[in-house]
């Protein structure tokens, strides 16, 4: 009995010195995943501006994009809700962190939900998506994104979406609204 009192004992004086010697006041240092997420999250805002494709898509070439990012969940999502004049629907992304990875699912007007995974580039001013897997039929699907940020007023998107085997690029100039 004794012995069992003294493990107990032994195992809080372990904890005890273990939370005494870290330092809540020191910062941790951020992942990758973390960085690239919290560049992101200061997208947060509503964005306006035209889109042009490649090759031309009539519906929306030229047209005016309006794009919200929101950060939701407690500060553990970001929303992107896109809309262009004319296309009846919005399709919405989310962006999130998975353990050691940032992942970006799009819930796609094609009815799928491809996942990809993003990357901050050394600079700090783009993070870029790469096609991780896919929920539902594969044939019709957004494939790769890439963000850049100007400055605090001025973004630009790029996405690439798949139509069979063939790519179509998007890429939107956007300005904060005020």
């Amino acid at each position: 009995m004794k012995s069992r009192i003294a493990l107990s004992v032994l195992f809080v004086l372990i904890v005890a010195t273990a939370f005494a010697q870290s330092d809540p006041q020191k910062p941790v240092a951020q992942t990758d995943a973390q960085k690239s997420f919290t560049t992101m999250k200061t997208l947060a805002g509503s964005w306006e501006g035209p889109v042009t494709t490649a090759p031309p898509a009539v519906e929306v070439e030229g047209k005016p994009a309006q794009i919200l990012l929101r950060v939701t969940s407690r500060g553990n999502a970001l929303m992107h809700d896109l809309t262009i004049a004319g296309i009846p629907d919005n399709p919405i992304t989310m962006f999130y962190l998975d353990s050691d990875r940032m992942l970006l699912t799009h819930y796609c007007d094609a009815g799928n939900r491809p996942r990809m995974t993003g990357k901050m580039s050394p600079d700090g001013k783009k993070v870029e998506f790469e096609f991780l897997d896919i929920a539902g039929n594969p044939q019709y699907h957004m494939h790769h994104a890439v963000f850049t940020i100007i400055d605090a007023d001025h973004h630009t998107e790029d996405w690439t979406f798949m139509m069979g085997d063939k790519p179509m690029h998007a890429h939107f100039d956007l300005h904060r609204k005020n």
